[in-house]
């Protein structure tokens, strides 16, 4: 399952970053979006992207494009 997925409260285990361009999976593993991290799905936009995820005791808004490279395991 992709993080982009997720329904607003959901949590899950990031797993793998199926990035292929290399900015990108650097900016995302700058932003905290590492192996291993919990994030939570906070807020959709009303159009559905971006979409507002919390991790590491901070929030970020990422597109639905970025949010479907990242592989996560949902937490129940």
């Amino acid at each position: 399952m992709n993080l982009g997925e997720l329904e607003v409260g959901q949590k899950a285990k990031v797993l793998k970053l199926n990035v292929g361009d290399k900015q990108i999976k650097r900016h995302l593993l700058d932003m905290g979006i590492t192996r291993g991290v919990e994030v939570k799905i906070k807020k959709i936009a009303p159009m559905g992207d971006p979409i507002d995820i919390e991790l590491r005791d901070y929030e970020l808004c990422i597109r639905k494009a970025d949010l479907a490279q990242i592989e996560v395991e949902v937490i129940k």
